[in-house]
């Protein structure tokens, strides 16, 4: 038997992760929760069957729809960010295309910026357009565009806090203001900063969504993607929601998607997943506290190398978005930071000369990691699309891991000697 709720509200960010209680008691007290490698699940009776399935009861009736494990993991989420309500999925475009689809009908129109993630750009430019839902791009950086841009068929504002590669970052509370007066829910993709050092709540964000194979998966061990619904949005005002919130309230969004999108897509985590996320979640604070500081070290000796044409990181002081982003995400932004070299052909000399640091895509593994964005996450757009979307040829994106800053540092200074730029240290 854990802490009580009462005790619960009074334990720390750490406290609450780890102490949160199964929804039932393990029948032999293990510590870990069990994986419940189960498809389905036994009932007593039929009317038991009947209740579980058409929701009457919190039964579990098939593992497509909830399972023990995944809820466990949804359960300790809850519990840390303080949200309505937590929907694992099996990865972090299942949370966004399912969180969109809740949403989204025919007609209505996403506001959002051209700095996206690469199959983010193309599941609202392609796959939604397909169905008959328009993307409005504009510079989510200005308040005034942002006003312009929402309209009585606007689902959504949709933004990552800080953008995967422009390492963009807009006022959130701003755009929170603007959303709550023309009643449009605000979405944002919070993967790059963790639950540990950021509270989506606080910055009037409604639905939250994270890969959580990154932070959370403990060293990229599995695939996965969550929807926060913080349950702080009058439902009412939306279309397609109109009707749910008559019955469910603050609760439609939930609903629309427990009860009827997430089932049908099918894309639920897996038990597996969860039980390895759930075991990452608990080292999250001390990985999170290494990885930055590691980070802005190496930024700050990369800075120095006068062949390194410019460091992008928001926790340097001469950022652009640096007063922003320490009174959003604090003083280290995250693990992941890019830099530029003077052409496309340095990049990959300096890449293929890398010995630690790993040539990969995904983002916060255990391991450091590069990738040049233009020719792999960005690689089938256009060079005029890549260019509308600031995804220059010379930029090298790195995921900062948990070896010792002197091992990357040493691993970059040579890479860089051998081939990508002449060597010159201040």
């Amino acid at each position: 038997m854990g802490p009580s709720q009462s005790n619960m509200d009074e334990l720390s960010f750490n406290g609450k992760l780890l102490h949160t209680d199964y929804a039932k008691p393990d029948a032999y007290n293990a510590l870990s929760m069990p994986v419940y490698n189960s498809a389905a699940y036994e009932f007593e009776s039929a009317e038991q069957m009947e209740s579980a399935f058409t929701g009457k009861t919190p039964e579990f009736a098939y593992s497509r729809i909830s399972n023990p494990t995944v809820q466990y993991f949804e359960d300790r989420v809850k519990t840390i960010t303080g949200a309505y309500s937590v929907t694992a999925l099996n990865s972090g475009m299942a949370a966004i295309s399912n969180a969109i689809i809740t949403l989204a009908h025919s007609g209505c129109n996403i506001v959002t910026s051209r700095h996206l993630f690469g199959n983010t750009y193309s599941f609202f430019t392609a796959t939604m357009a397909t169905f008959g839902v328009e993307t409005r791009f504009c510079d989510l950086t200005s308040p005034d565009q942002v006003d312009a841009a929402i309209d009585k068929n606007t689902c959504a504002v949709f933004l990552e806090i800080i953008t995967n590669p422009q390492m963009e970052v807009a006022d959130l509370k701003k755009i929170s203001a603007i959303c709550t007066q023309k009643n449009v829910p605000l979405i944002a993709d919070t993967t790059i900063i963790p639950f540990c050092a950021f509270n989506a709540k606080d910055f009037g964000i409604n639905i939250e969504i994270v890969s959580s194979t990154k932070y959370i998966s403990g060293g990229a061990t599995s695939l996965g993607g969550l929807i926060m619904d913080y349950g702080n949005f009058n439902w009412m005002s939306s279309p397609k929601l109109h009707g749910m919130a008559k019955e469910f309230g603050e609760g439609a969004f939930t609903a629309k998607l427990r009860k009827e999108i997430h089932r049908n897509l099918g894309a639920y985590m897996t038990p597996q997943a969860a039980y390895m996320q759930t075991l990452g979640l608990e080292t999250l604070t001390l990985r999170y506290e290494k990885a930055t500081k590691t980070c802005f070290e190496l930024v700050k000796s990369l800075k120095k190398i006068h062949g390194v044409a410019s460091v992008n990181y928001n926790g340097l002081p001469e950022n652009k978005y640096y007063e922003l982003s320490k009174t959003q995400f604090g003083d280290r932004p995250g693990a992941m930071f890019t830099f530029d070299l003077t052409s496309r052909e340095a990049c990959f000399r300096f890449m293929n000369k890398l010995n630690i640091v790993k040539r990969a895509t995904n983002l916060f593994d255990n391991k450091s990691l590069a990738i040049h964005p233009a020719s792999t996450i960005f690689g089938n757009f256009t060079p005029e699309v890549r260019n509308t979307m600031h995804v220059s040829d010379k930029t090298i994106r790195i995921s900062v891991g948990l070896e010792e800053m002197e091992d990357l540092l040493a691993d970059f200074l040579q890479a860089l000697s051998k081939g990508a730029c002449p060597l010159v240290i201040n």
